[in-house]
């Protein structure tokens, strides 16, 4: 028990002190501006005489921030660097944020002065098998273009760090379609499977993107198309940043291309794995602009029978085929005009994106160390 209060009791110092470092960073402009005035005036306001016995926190704030000390100094230069990233972050990241949990629990359409209504918000979308299934087919998507993406951006990097020619080229050359923005890009797509594709006859008539499995798969092999170039330039530093020493030891000892991949190069390259499956899981996940442009969350089909069963529903409903979490947000916000249950989705949508994100970044980390 002793050992508990005392565990508690070190718990709560820290809180405090990180509470008194939080205000002593806000309050530090205020500290700037009246040392400045001193400077003008040539008169000492502020002096803290470092000799003199001083509480613990007095001790730690004259030492550590208000003080002449070199650690008081980097502190404070540190953070007037910060200031303006920090500013930015917490204008346009953090206060909107904090808003929109709040919003998640009025009644607000956008049109009205919002209500409080609790956890109401929470309770209909869980009750909602239109955003259940959303998320299931996000899920889906997020599984096979993460898949997809790595396996074909890791596989053109062992290309292009080959002894090619023309492998710089290459590399543009496959980079580039990350350079098209997402809506572009979907026009683009939407216009060749529509107009060019289709005169192949066969199975690509009539249209891949009206049949709700072909489209999903369509956006699938778009988005893969896009953003594996990107991928691939991570790839391609890891493998050249490879101790060729390694590389030549294990030719010698007679390793052939399967050996010296799977015990010199996928070893050597993990750390690269757990930055691009992070990447590329989080903007999976968040895909928005290019299923807007290329399938408008549509074509529609018929929600399967055994989720139906899951929300009670006798009569089955019909269901968008790529209508993915940020695009049921998205409508759910502005199309219906239901702002507070449209931010309880993305408040829901931010945590499991959250949890999902540790729990890959933990584990591909693991695996680091046991490479």
């Amino acid at each position: 028990m002793n050992d508990f209060l005392k565990g508690l009791k070190r718990v709560g110092i820290k809180l405090g002190f990180f509470a008194i470092t939080v205000l002593t960073i806000l309050l530090l402009p205020i500290f700037s501006l009246i040392r400045i005035i001193e400077k003008i005036f040539k008169a000492k306001i502020l002096y803290f005489d470092p000799k003199k016995e001083r509480n613990s926190v007095g001790r730690y704030l004259i030492d550590n921030w208000i003080g002449e000390t070199y650690q008081a100094q980097n502190n404070r230069v540190f953070v007037y660097f910060l200031f303006p990233a920090l500013g930015a972050f917490l204008l346009f990241v953090a206060l909107p944020f904090i808003q929109g949990i709040y919003f998640s629990m009025t009644d607000w359409t956008g049109l009205n002065d919002p209500s409080f209504i609790g956890l109401i918000n929470y309770k209909t979308i869980f009750l909602d098998y239109e955003f259940g299934f959303s998320f299931l087919r996000t899920a889906i998507y997020a599984i096979l273009n993460i898949a997809l993406i790595n396996v074909v951006a890791f596989s053109l990097a062992t290309l292009v760090t080959q002894n090619l020619k023309l492998k710089n080229v290459y590399r543009a050359g496959f980079f580039m379609p990350n350079l098209i923005g997402g809506l572009v890009l979907g026009y683009i797509w939407k216009f060749i499977v529509d107009k060019v594709i289709v005169q192949m006859g066969g199975v690509f008539s009539p249209s891949l993107l009206i049949n709700g499995n072909t489209a999903f798969l369509s956006l699938l092999i778009v988005v893969t198309w896009q953003y594996a170039g990107y991928i691939m330039m991570i790839y391609i530093a890891a493998i050249q940043n490879i101790p060729q020493d390694l590389v030549e030891a294990s030719e010698i000892d007679g390793a052939n291309s399967w050996q010296k991949f799977r015990n010199i190069t996928f070893p050597l390259v993990a750390q690269a794995f757990t930055v691009a499956m992070f990447l590329t899981l989080v903007t999976a996940f968040k895909q928005f602009d290019t299923v807007i442009s290329l399938t408008q969350g549509g074509p529609a089909f018929v929600l399967p029978e055994w989720i139906g069963n899951i929300y009670g529903l006798n009569l089955l409903p019909v269901v968008q085929s790529t209508d993915l979490v940020a695009i049921n947000i998205y409508n759910e916000a502005f199309v219906n005009y239901n702002m507070g249950i449209g931010q309880a989705k993305a408040i829901v949508f931010f945590l499991i994106l959250l949890v999902i994100s540790l729990i890959q970044v933990y584990y591909n980390k693991k695996k680091e160390v046991e490479l």
